[in-house]
């Protein structure tokens, strides 16, 4: 089938929209249901492949709650849900909600381990969220299987599932109060933490997420981001239902195979496009541009509104390279749309208003750091990205160590509060405790371990507290080395895993994990001590450099490195550096 044959659903209908003003989600799964909007899901080069309005995913979806509940499935189980990119992972999961278990989306394979380490992966996250069954697409049933058999869970494909018998059933109704899904967080591998997320909490967030976007009139969003990612999960799939809106999607796979075709889609778009990408999505596609090419002939990005920037830490060179790229295809400057959340806060917690684009602050080192400032040196600095101002309805405090409230400009741990806060971590009262504190008036605080400033009602994020390198008193942040590395020619967005290890006398020292290209066994050699001087010039000390084949460093399931995963796998020797000896 092509374009040709089906029709995508419209950006626009007689319903009248409303902003997730529900009391629960199987009431926006209903209401969505009247309009005449959807999913469209597209192949790997942009071509659509299956129109899936929201009246057929609530009929599907229907039909799945009374397969469930003639399994034996009931309220508060949980049923464990691969989440691909498509209409039956979409009708599971709006059938979970709507007989009253918990759905809880676990990763597709990536290209970034082997075959045990995903089955290792989906096992623990398996065991973590106790589920009567794991479904997945049949194309990875042996890996699938074999974890739901090794957690002693059922298990079996969309395929068998669709088989079942499913006789119509009265199901149980909703609560705001009740939980809705689990989410696991995408670097939730040996300890994860299943983050439960109410029907009132997500509503909330949802809500304030579309009055901070200003969704509306002839708006429609186009994603390739995983749905087992709180972004792509929550932002791109669950807020579109219960928003009315549109969606067209690549899957992740296919995106990370051609990039461009996510541009592309987003060029045949007739709408006001809304499109959210981590840094690394917006890198890709600079690159995968020739500076030779003639961008106008082949995309028409004018139409962009909002080309949303979170997940990771926000490049604004890596902005405005994409910028520099796509100008010439009415590409502006003015759409990114930075934002900072978590799933322990539903997802969003702090949004750029549109048309405000990407605004930084340069920040002397030093403050970030902690230390004082060193006059006989020039003064360095970092810049730090503008994330926005809270939804509506989410309070966000900057506090120091000793839980004083902290004032404009001044750095500390990011706390938030309000309706969109998690109820929990499912089955893990001490990490719920560590990170939700209660005040004196009732009131309850989530401390997101993150580090930044407000200034002007704005969040400035600085970097994450337990990735801080503390060397003698030092604070150093691993963006900055690794921006500093980055820098150096050769080395892309990634390449280069900053973190600290004991050295054999004791103390501690920064150590640096870089891909290298480069067979030359002198020239590996040059560019060692080429990095060494770089980190050197950025921290003030000798650290260790190590150099690694290509593709080694360790990945999240959603592509970001995984600092704290690249430093266990060095110290186990599962990391191997390459032999520089001459």
């Amino acid at each position: 089938m092509t374009d040709a044959v089906l029709t995508p659903t419209p950006n626009d209908c007689d319903l009248p929209r409303r902003r997730s003003d529900f009391a629960t989600f199987n009431e926006a799964i209903d209401y969505a249901a009247r309009s005449a909007k959807g999913l469209n899901f597209h192949d790997m080069r942009g071509t659509l492949e299956r129109v899936y309005p929201y009246a057929q995913m609530q009929q599907d979806a229907l039909q799945a709650a009374y397969r469930l509940v003639a399994m034996g499935i009931r309220k508060e189980d949980r049923v464990a849900l691969v989440a691909e990119t498509s209409a039956e992972f979409a009708a599971l999961f709006c059938g979970c909600t709507l007989m009253g278990a918990w759905p809880v989306p676990l990763p597709l394979p990536t290209t970034f381990g082997g075959k045990e380490s995903y089955i290792d992966q989906l096992s623990v996250q398996l065991q973590s969220s106790d589920p009567k069954i794991l479904i997945y697409p049949a194309e990875i049933a042996e890996m699938a299987k074999a974890a739901a058999d090794r957690q002693g869970c059922d298990g079996e494909s969309w395929d068998d599932f669709a088989q079942r018998a499913g006789p119509q059933c009265e199901l149980p109704e909703a609560q705001p109060e009740d939980i809705c899904y689990l989410q696991y967080s995408s670097g939730s591998t040996r300890f994860p933490t299943g983050v439960a997320v109410t029907h009132e909490a997500l509503l909330h967030n949802l809500r304030g997420h579309a009055e901070s976007m200003h969704i509306g009139t002839n708006d429609r969003v186009v994603s390739w981001l995983p749905w087992y990612h709180d972004m792509g999960l929550v932002g791109c799939f669950l807020s579109l239902i219960a928003n009315q809106v549109s969606v067209d999607y690549l899957r992740t796979e296919h995106f990370a195979r051609r990039p461009l075709a996510w541009l592309d889609l987003i060029s045949r778009n007739q709408g006001t496009t809304l499109s959210y990408s981590p840094t690394f999505g917006y890198d890709i596609c600079a690159r995968r541009i020739s500076s030779q090419s003639q961008v106008a002939d082949r995309f028409d990005l004018s139409r962009w509104r909002v080309a949303g920037n979170g997940a990771d830490m926000i490049r604004p060179d890596v902005m405005q390279n994409f910028v520099n790229a796509f100008a010439d295809a009415g590409f502006q400057a003015s759409s990114f749309n930075p934002s900072y959340g978590l799933a322990e806060a539903t997802l969003a917690v702090t949004v750029m208003p549109p048309g405000e684009g990407i605004r930084v602050e340069l920040v002397e080192e030093e403050r970030l750091s902690g230390r004082p400032r060193d006059l006989s040196k020039p003064a360095r600095y970092r810049a730090i990205v503008n994330c926005g101002k809270p939804i509506p309805g989410m309070d966000v405090e900057i506090r120091g160590e000793n839980g004083r409230i902290k004032g404009d400009h001044q750095i500390g741990k990011v706390w938030c509060r309000g309706k969109s806060v998690m109820h929990s971590y499912f089955r893990n009262e001490e990490a719920t405790t560590d990170c939700l504190v209660a005040k004196d008036n009732g009131d309850v605080w989530l401390d997101t371990g993150d580090m930044g400033y407000m200034a002007d009602g704005y969040l400035f994020i600085v970097g994450r507290a337990k990735d801080m390198i503390i060397i003698n008193g030092k604070n150093l942040w691993p963006q900055d080395i690794e921006w500093a590395v980055e820098q150096l020619p050769g080395f892309n967005h990634g390449d280069i895993a900053a973190f600290s290890v004991d050295t054999d006398n004791g103390e501690e020292t920064p150590a640096v994990l870089v891909h290298c290209r480069v067979s030359d066994p002198e020239e590996r050699i040059k560019l060692r001590d080429q990095i060494a001087d770089k980190v050197r010039g950025v921290t003030g000390m000798s650290c260790v450099v190590e150099l690694v084949p290509p593709r080694t460093l360790p990945r999240t399931s959603s592509g970001k490195l995984s600092r704290a995963k690249a430093k266990k796998q060095y110290l186990a020797g599962e990391i191997v550096p390459l032999d520089l000896a001459a």
